[in-house]
């Protein structure tokens, strides 16, 4: 059995008297799309924080490919080959859209040469569709362009495992399948995807494997027909009706 990419035991995190996590603990294989679910407040972007180094676990232990990085800072996880997306997204609005691609590169030392991370930055903006943007201020994109610009960023760094925190939150119907589309492209390329997800369509269509935290607290650990059926996820987050449409769709193929 090959090793898992990303490895937690144990997992704790803890603001003050506040339990953010508490002994949090899975594995993700190399080139899986898994999904974390759960209600506002469970722990999920916390979760993300602790792994990318934004924010220090007060207990347990995180291995990525085989190494302990448990105490890394950001910048040590981005050149390790852990990338996120931003729930909020915050372009550098004065820089170009191209201009921001390329600080992602450097920062993750993915390309130490000015014109290495400029090449990049134009093959990954041609990749999420933004090409013919590259050289407007990223101020003037859309929230939709704003979160593609997000990806192709994160893609720059030369990514081994990336996380997504709801990149499809304030999309419509047709936005969401175009960004299911990316999201695929991404992961034939060889990506490792966790995405944190409130809408259900795009976990049951996409996620071959889900997690469901609550109260800081994993609850269970699936694949998306065993998640639907799940008691304590019905009662915690999908409630019946939900969980038995799914389950019908699911059924129906």
């Amino acid at each position: 059995m090959t090793m898992p990419i990303l490895e937690l035991a144990g997992v704790g995190k803890t603001f003050g008297g506040v339990q953010a996590l508490r002994q949090v603990g899975f594995a993700l294989r190399e080139g899986q799309i898994v999904a974390l679910i759960g209600p506002n407040g469970a722990g999920k972007t916390t979760l993300v924080n602790v792994v990318t180094g934004a924010q220090r676990a007060s207990q347990g232990r995180i291995v990525f490919r085989g190494t302990d990085v448990t105490a890394q800072r950001p910048f040590q996880a981005a050149r390790a080959g852990l990338a996120r997306t931003f729930q909020i997204v915050q372009p550098f609005p004065r820089m170009s859209v191209i201009e921001n691609v390329m600080a992602g590169a450097l920062f993750a030392g993915a390309h130490a040469r000015v014109a290495d991370a400029r090449s990049a930055a134009r093959d990954e903006l041609e990749f999420t569709g933004l090409a013919a943007l590259a050289q407007r201020p990223a101020s003037a994109l859309t929230l939709a362009g704003r979160k593609r610009l997000e990806l192709a960023k994160s893609l720059a760094m030369r990514p081994r495992l990336l996380m997504l925190d709801e990149v499809n939150a304030g999309f419509n119907s047709g936005e969401i399948d175009g960004a299911l589309a990316l999201i695929r492209r991404i992961a034939a390329r060889g990506i490792t995807i966790l995405i944190i997800e409130h809408v259900m369509k795009v976990i049951f269509s996409l996620a071959e494997r889900v997690l469901v935290l609550h109260h800081g607290e994993l609850i269970a650990d699936g694949n998306p027909a065993e998640i639907a059926g799940h008691p304590r996820v019905i009662e915690a987050y999908l409630g019946e009706k939900f969980a038995r449409r799914v389950r019908e769709l699911q059924a129906n193929g």
